[in-house]
């Protein structure tokens, strides 16, 4: 059987950063990390259809800060903002704390390797062809100026009786290659034949050394408060050919 890498894990502390960002002693570790886990599972129930791409939480001194990067922040914030003062005091009463709660707002969707995955999940629950699903969801990727996605499902597909794997992929997929800016998103989607994965692996490029991956979220710039993505544009290298 091969042993498959998790893209992200992998390339932690090289180009990509931590989910949780905190620092805890020994006896406190176990602690946050059942609660980080406590408090992903339960937004990400409750904002399912809010199109929840990441979930990033910070602690800083006695304050939990809890930033929800999603594909519809208007379902997420509410009119007047009532529904993020009503998810902050859900999540409050949960954990038995205060938190602080951010809304992010993603600025590709279809670049976004959970997203395609729940994209995907969704049309498969609704009885789409798998085949039809993946592909689609492929040239919506393509479109969004990516350079590779790889997409696999795997269980009962069609209803059959032995579950099996298939998958598709276009472009390039370097899963070994360190600085490759490779997203990964996975999900389940629960039709009448039982459970099928959806696994999804997006590359937006190599990145120079000391770039960060592009993490894919919309930011206010200081200057004319316009909204752009989180990575620069990387400047044109002319190359000459020579002329036979």
């Amino acid at each position: 059987m091969g042993q498959k890498t998790h893209p992200t894990g992998f390339r932690v502390g090289v180009i990509q950063n931590w989910s949780s960002r905190w620092y805890a002693k020994f006896k406190n570790y176990g602690e946050f990390v059942a609660e980080d886990a406590k408090i992903r599972k339960y937004i990400k129930k409750k904002l399912y259809n809010a199109g929840v791409s990441k979930i990033l939480i910070d602690r800083k001194a006695q304050n939990t800060i809890i930033t929800v990067v999603t594909a519809k922040p208007g379902i997420v914030v509410g009119r007047g903002g009532q529904g993020i003062e009503e998810l902050k005091q859900d999540v409050s009463k949960y954990l038995g704390k205060t938190v602080v709660l951010n809304i992010v707002e993603v600025a590709r969707v279809n670049a976004d390797a959970q997203l395609v995955a729940e994209s995907i999940a969704q049309q498969l629950e609704k009885r789409v062809a798998f085949r039809r699903a993946m592909k689609s969801a492929m040239q919506r990727t393509m479109r969004a100026g990516v350079q590779g996605i790889k997409v696999m499902v795997s269980g009962r597909l069609g209803g059959a009786e032995i579950a099996r794997s298939e998958w598709a992929k276009e472009g390039r997929i370097p899963l070994q290659t360190l600085r490759a800016d490779v997203d990964y998103g996975f999900t389940e989607a629960n039709t009448i034949m039982g459970k099928i994965g959806v696994k999804v692996w997006i590359f937006k490029g190599n990145l120079m050394p000391g770039e960060k991956a592009d993490m894919n979220i919309k930011s206010k710039s200081a200057k004319d408060g316009s909204e752009k993505g989180s990575r620069r544009p990387r400047r044109k290298i002319a190359t000459e050919t020579a002329a036979e």
